[in-house]
This record gives structure tokens, sequence and C-alpha cells, in this order.
């Protein structure tokens, strides 16, 4: 049975089964369709929920700042040979330093996203310098991700147009392990090993993997209305990233948002080579390579388990809707850090994909106002807090390794996708014979 938690459903939450047949996820637990409107969200919604301040926000950005600043302080000013003669010692606390300087820096990281979604201030030109500023000094391209974050926001869970952590189909990833479609459901089951690497590569270089070649959004890009996508691909040189302006993840309109993203990276690679010239690579590796890192790290985790669990479903272009989309999206808990240091992303990421606009101060409220709405179709995986939270990278790894339609799937439920795996874990895969000519 799944972990997720739920509350009772109300009428009308589901549609009839007879419609789709019998639709299980990966726990085997049955599914049921949502039939849930926008207007139903928004109007479980106390209103002050929507209110946004810009002077609140910038009190956690000082606060994120002033971490930030102390911790560098602290460390540079203390943890030397003179007072700390153990090299070993220093080598531990500098290691300590990264970790913290990680969590002060997602922290901020996460108030950009925030001003994204519009939700940091009512003016758009605050919020758009803000964020500009913030993920610039991250070496994130402000408004290329938001671009494209954006596009993914109005097609979560869509096979053909979701960008973000887009799941393998059966024919995708039997490609890449080199079998045949028919032979998935015989593979044995993939060595922890080869999962443990894949996962520590996707915490490293995921991040930036995304930026550059689109890893994990969809590769439809032929579709583009302006024909850009015309022999584009994800992958290495396959002309698809977020620093080109005629990128098909753009239109010709954003160009000069995107050349403004790349000045912005190049404004603080600048001030990166100057500070490792005066100060010296190694000081650049400690006072911001490393917590860079922890910053990708936490990112792809956030939004990995945000996005990935055995109880979620994708669907095709015929059963899709926004509602749809944006209930495929897990609540979990990360305790203090999250509360707090991450402003709340982890905790309530539903939420946030049914009405964005809601500034993280309110966002607890607000989830707790649409539960009832969604009943069944509100999924949360709470369990442990912040060490279930980590354990849920390699659960999801082991048990979500591609996406196929369900056994008992009629109609239009062929158009509804579950994860499967080949580790023994849940609903085996499908048996399907091999095509012949």
């Amino acid at each position: 049975m799944s972990n997720t938690t739920t509350v009772k459903a109300v009428p009308g939450a589901a549609a009839a089964p007879s419609e789709y047949g019998r639709l299980l996820d990966t726990y085997g637990n049955d599914f049921t369709v949502p039939d849930i409107t926008i207007k139903q969200i928004r109007d479980a919604i106390p209103a002050h929920c929507f209110d946004r301040s810009a002077v609140r926000g910038y009190s956690y950005i000082l606060r994120d700042i002033l971490l930030l600043a102390t911790t560098f302080y602290l460390f540079n000013r203390y943890n030397t040979p003179e007072l700390i003669p153990s090299g070993l010692l220093r080598f531990g606390l500098w290691a300590v330093y990264g970790f913290l300087q990680g969590l002060f820096a997602t922290g901020l990281w996460v108030i950009a996203h925030e001003c994204g979604h519009q939700s940091f201030s009512t003016s758009k030109v605050v919020n758009d310098t803000t964020g500009w500023f913030l993920h610039s000094a991250l070496l994130v391209p402000y408004f290329s991700w938001k671009i494209s974050h954006g596009k993914h926001h109005k097609a979560t869970g869509h096979m053909e147009r979701d960008m973000v952590f887009l799941p393998k189909t059966r024919e995708v990833y039997a490609s890449r392990v080199r079998r045949q479609i028919h032979e998935i459901s015989e593979l044995t089951e993939e060595a922890p090993l080869v999962t443990a690497l894949v996962l520590i590569g996707r915490q490293l270089i995921g991040w930036p993997l995304y930026l550059l070649q689109n890893n994990t959004g969809h590769d439809y890009h032929e579709k583009q209305t302006e024909g850009r996508g015309k022999g584009k691909h994800n992958g290495f040189g396959g002309g698809v990233n977020h620093f080109n302006p005629s990128s098909p993840l753009y239109d010709a309109k954003d160009a000069k948002y995107i050349a403004l993203s790349d000045l912005g990276l190049g404004l603080t690679a600048t001030v990166l080579y100057e500070v490792a010239q005066y100060y010296g690579w190694h000081n650049l590796l400690i006072w911001y390579i490393i917590p860079y890192l922890w910053v990708n790290h936490w990112l792809v985790a956030i939004t990995f388990l945000q996005h990935t669990d055995p109880t979620i479903p994708h669907y095709g272009s015929e059963t899709w809707t926004f509602t749809r989309g944006a209930a495929t999206t897990v609540d979990r808990e990360f305790g203090f850090i999250g509360r707090s240091l991450f402003h709340g992303i982890i905790e309530t990421h539903v939420l946030h994909h049914f009405v964005s606009t809601i500034p993280f101060y309110h966002a607890d409220e607000a989830t707790d106002a649409i539960k009832p709405v969604l009943g069944q179709h509100y999924r949360s995986q709470t369990e442990g807090g912040a060490i279930g939270f980590i354990k849920g990278l390699w659960r999801s790894s082991r048990w979500c390794q591609w996406v196929e339609r369900s056994e008992g799937a009629e109609g239009l439920g062929k158009d509804i996708v579950f994860y499967r795996n080949r580790n023994g874990l849940g609903v085996k895969p499908l048996q399907m014979g091999k095509k012949t000519n």
C-alpha cells in the first residue's frame, strides 16, 4: 500500500472508473481520474492568502543574506591554523561551512523562484529585478529559467509538453538499456550500485545538464510554433539549452530576456574570476563552488521528489487538463530546514502548482484549505520527516524507472500512464509480445 497521506474525497472529485478501465499506480492502488476545477480550488482559499508584500519578502532576503555573511565571517575569522592547529579538524569545519552556506543560498534561490512566479510582490518590475539579481548571483539564468519553468507549470504531468522530470516511456527506457520493448518485463533487477551511481550523478550534475541540454524536459521540439525546433533535440549538441536566444525553448520575443540572463551570468562569472585571482582558486572553491554544488543538489532533490513518486500518474494529450496535471505533485516534509531555510517549497508544492502566485508565507494555510477539495487526490509523503525525504530519493529511484499504461486500462485510460520498474517492486510491467513485420 501507498504511504501517501490522503483526506476524504468530496463528491464528484473522481470520474466514473468505467470510462477509463481499471488504473493502478505503482503500489497497486486503484486510481480514479480527478475532475476538479480551478474555481473550486481558488474559492476554497482565504482571500488574504493571495496578498503579497515586498517588504515582507525583502525581510526574508535580508535574513538569508545575514546568515550567509555571518557564517562567512565566523568561519574565516576562527577556523584558522592559529586557533585550530589540526588540519583534519579545519577540513571538517570547512565541510560544515559548505553545507550551511548551501542551505542558506538555497533559501535565496527559492525567493528568486517566488519572484519568477510574481508571488514576491505586486510589482512585476520589483519581482523580476530582484529575481534577476538573486539568480544571477547563484549562476542561474533568471529569465531563461523563468520562461521554461512557466511552461512546466502550464503543462505539468503532460507526456509531450512538460519541462521538468518528464519520465521515460517504456520505449525510451528500453533503448537506454539496449533492449526491445517486449524484453523489459524480463529484465533482472537493476544492481543497487547502478541505482546509486545514477542518483549521485543526477545530484551532482543534473541541474547543469538541464540548463545545457534540457535533460528531463520534453523532446518534442519539432512542434515549436516558430519552426525553431526543426532538427533540434535534447542532449549534447542538440541545440536545446537555456543560454541561446534561438533555442526552441523560446520564441523570438524572448531573445532580449535570454540575453539579459546571459549578461547576469557573465557579470557573476567575472566577479568570481576576480575573487579567484586576488584570493586564490582554493578559497573560491571553499567560499563559493562547494556551496554552489550543495545548492544544485538541493534544487535537484527537491524538484525530483516533487514530481516523482509511485502514486503519480502522467497524462497524454487526450486526458490531460491543467488541474489534473497540477495534482500530479507531492508535498513532503523536511522539518526546520524545509519550512524555515527553504521557505516551505518542499511542504506546499501541491498548492503551488494550482495557484503559483500565493507567497510562501501563506502557503501552509492555503494548502490546508484545498485539501478537502482535492480529497484523495492530495498527495503528501511526510513519514520520517527530513530523513524520510532523503530516503525518498532512493525509493523513487528504485520504484520509478519508466511509465506505461495499466494492464486493465480501457478507452481513454490507455492515455494515462504510471511508473513501473524492473526491480520487482509494486505492479509488474506489462507483458508484451514480440512485434513481427
